[in-house]
């Protein structure tokens, strides 16, 4: 994939937002990774070689919640990932660079090494390194 910011959004029915994508917009399935209860976890979907992914809306804690409850309670709506070349010197830059880390850095389990981070206005942005790779 040549494609470096990829958009993520948030779904409280993941699974049924993977149907409907590939259903009537026509993406294609890449990855679909689920929790143990069958809910999902991560999914990525292809569409003319570009990827958008998917997940479940989460507390600061990484508790699936509503999008329906109000951001003060630490809900994410959507976050933008990034690849970068050199994940360990990015991670480094960032923290050195007053980042918020929201999650730090680590191998994710569906294969990528990855970490989140905060910018000074709260948005969240996501970066990884490709697929099981450094």
């Amino acid at each position: 994939m040549s494609q470096r910011i990829v958009p993520y959004l948030y779904y409280e029915d993941g699974g049924g937002a993977v149907e409907f994508l590939c259903t009537a917009f026509g993406f294609q399935e890449s990855l679909v990774s689920r929790r143990g209860d069958g809910s999902l976890l991560h999914a990525e979907l292809a569409l003319g070689g570009d990827v958008v992914m998917l997940g479940t809306p989460v507390d600061d804690a990484g508790r699936p919640r509503s999008q329906r409850e109000p951001l003060a309670l630490g809900l994410r709506h959507g976050s933008v990932m990034c690849y970068v070349d050199d994940i360990d010197r990015h991670y480094e830059r960032a923290q050195a660079r007053g980042a918020e880390i929201r999650s730090e850095l680590r191998r994710q389990d569906y294969g990528p090494r990855s970490y989140t981070a905060a910018d000074p206005e709260g948005h969240v942005w996501h970066f990884s390194s490709r697929g099981s790779e450094a």
